[in-house]
């Protein structure tokens, strides 16, 4: 499984993305959007906004949040087959 994540470092969605992944041991890539303006452009062009965090799972694109929910936890584990 190859995982990416776009996000920045400021972003607190993108710190517990960062804290899931790490907690459950997933391997994966992070493209700062605010250092690669291609990869900015790229979120926009496959989400419509520049919204962070976003996973790539196996080329699959995911929000791994929800505005004023937070982090997607359950879906998160189901995408990425963790069993707890």
């Amino acid at each position: 499984m190859t995982v990416q994540m776009y996000g920045v470092k400021w972003c607190p969605d993108c710190r517990r993305a960062r804290e899931f992944l790490a907690k459950h041991n997933v391997a994966y890539t992070e493209i700062d959007v605010d250092a690669d303006t291609a990869a900015s452009e790229e979120v926009v062009h496959r989400v419509g906004k520049r919204a962070v965090p976003q996973l790539v799972i196996d080329g699959v694109w995911f929000q791994p949040y929800k505005p004023g929910q937070g982090l997607l936890v359950d879906e998160l584990k189901q995408r990425l087959a963790i069993q707890d």
